[in-house]
């Protein structure tokens, strides 16, 4: 991650699984599997998977400890994975 990660990601313009493009107005929210933003359809499908529960803990922790020492307060880098957001 660079710390210019807000402007690469939060106006994406595709989901990063299913190409579909995103309009402004659109919810999107990162992936929990490769950091991505994707659709929120794309994300009902993650949190379907058998291994979402375990691959999200894992990385809530570890962009926490990452974030919280390269960056102080990312301005919600992490939430984003979490809690949908426009641009």
């Amino acid at each position: 991650m660079t710390d210019l990660w807000e402007n690469k990601l939060s106006c994406a313009v595709q989901c990063g699984k299913c190409t579909k493009v995103l309009k402004k107005s659109d919810e999107r929210i990162l992936s929990a599997y490769d950091h991505n933003p994707i659709c929120m359809e794309c994300k009902r499908k993650e949190e379907k998977r058998d291994d979402y529960e375990k691959v999200s803990r894992e990385m809530i922790g570890q962009c926490m400890a990452e974030t919280e020492v390269m960056w102080g307060d990312p301005g919600g880098y992490c939430y984003h994975h979490f809690y949908p957001y426009r641009c």
